[in-house]
């Protein structure tokens, strides 16, 4: 007879928080690649800025797709921090749940809106 002592835990992969920990600091490069090139172009504008100028730093297609892949890249980055403070913080699980689904709405909602202003520009 097979005595089976404690109880049965599901464990999840080992890389499971290695690979958010790398999420994180590889959005949070971009964001500070982006940010120096940002400023360094700020920087070496013409005079003061005004619409038009910040317009034209943002109007070459390769500053609209960085700056693309930030957006997608913040989300990302914000939605691994959130949920690991509402999966460390918010122990009744359909509170935690209602939290995770508002912030997912929220973030795709800040997401669409980024890109309907960087594409009106």
């Amino acid at each position: 007879m097979s005595v089976n002592y404690g109880s049965k835990r599901v464990v999840v992969g080992a890389h499971y928080g290695l690979r958010d920990w790398l999420a994180q600091r590889v959005t949070a490069a971009l964001m500070a690649l982006f940010t120096l090139i940002l400023v360094l172009q700020v920087i070496f504008t013409q005079g003061a800025i005004g619409y038009d100028q910040w317009a034209g730093i943002f109007a070459p297609q390769w500053m609209k797709a960085l700056t693309f892949a930030v957006v997608l890249a913040l989300i990302y980055h914000v939605w691994v921090g959130i949920r690991d403070v509402w999966m460390d913080y918010v122990k009744p699980v359909a509170v935690r749940l209602v939290l995770q689904v508002f912030t997912i709405v929220w973030l795709l909602a800040c997401g669409g809106w980024a890109i309907q202003v960087l594409w009106r520009l």
